[in-house]
């Protein structure tokens, strides 16, 4: 199933006193890049979340953001006596101040005074809360992804049977090329060859109207572009599981250069004004096929 790289999914939950809220978004890129935005306190289990994250999308920049309240005793952090008792020691030995005299606010500021080590208890609480509302703040993603992928698998076929329909009228209509144009040719030359008495000789004209056809067949060009257009229908089977962005996009690429080749090569107005419209949709799919998975 072809599937959008567009998507948002949020889950919450409130479990011993700690509320845990997850936040998933994913936008366009051409590969997987993912963006986290953790507290503190879970910033160990970043590698773990990236490394989640990259084994169910394969393609997009998604950002994950975590946010943990926690009301339990284990936010607060802890005063390390000792430290607070060696300052105090040290700023009654240069000033001669007690304590008593001393701003607890700025004694609380000086560095290793609070010691936050509950982050680790927070983490342990968290994780297993946070493993479930991942699952399922990432079906949610996955729902909305896969519904903007309906819709773009619709345009995407719609597409294809433009350029599968003006193909199969240049297939029609390369055989008539070579027709006409020795018509003409004997029509040009025998204008010009009467001015001068000579009568133009069908063979010359045979051979001339030969050499044109051989350079301007474009059977084994439509051949390629039937061919790419099997590969398309293949890659929208909604049966097909896997991701398909950077094959369509690569697809996409292949089926543009056989439509300028056929252009180049035919020589006729009516199949460079068919190859316009084929060139067209495959612009478009060039487009959509940067914001598939």
């Amino acid at each position: 199933m072809i599937r959008s790289m567009t998507g948002h999914g949020a889950a919450s939950r409130e479990q011993d006193g700690m509320h845990v809220a997850v936040e998933i978004r994913s936008v366009n890129n051409r590969s997987f890049k993912a963006m986290l935005r953790l507290p503190d306190a879970l910033t160990s289990l970043e590698g773990e979340l990236e490394a989640w994250l990259a084994r169910r999308v394969a393609r997009g920049s998604v950002s994950l953001t975590v946010r943990i309240g926690d009301g339990t005793s284990r936010s607060a952090g802890r005063i390390n006596t000792q430290a607070l008792k060696s300052y105090l020691e040290q700023l009654h030995t240069v000033t001669g101040n007690t304590s008593n005299s001393l701003d607890a606010g700025a004694l609380l500021g000086l560095p290793g005074v609070v010691v936050d080590d509950g982050g680790a208890e927070i983490c342990v609480a968290a994780k297993p809360v946070l493993e479930q509302l991942l699952e399922e703040a990432t079906k949610l993603l996955f729902v909305m992804r896969d519904r903007e992928g309906e819709a773009l698998r619709t345009l995407l076929v719609s597409l294809g049977k433009t350029i599968e329909d003006r193909l199969r009228e240049i297939r029609d209509r390369a055989p008539e090329v070579s027709r006409l144009y020795g018509e003409r040719l004997k029509a040009r030359m025998t204008a010009m060859l009467s001015e001068a008495g000579v009568a133009a000789r069908q063979e010359d004209v045979l051979r001339e109207v030969a050499n044109f056809s051989e350079r301007a067949d474009i059977a084994e060009e439509v051949q390629r572009l039937g061919g790419h257009l099997g590969e398309f229908r293949k890659l929208l089977d909604a049966a097909n599981p896997e991701p398909i962005g950077r094959t369509l996009d690569f697809l996409a690429q292949e089926m543009l250069r056989e439509a300028n080749t056929i252009a180049s090569k035919a020589s006729d107005f009516e199949i460079a004004r068919r190859v316009v419209d084929m060139k067209t949709a495959i612009d478009r799919i060039k487009e959509q096929a940067a914001n598939a998975e």
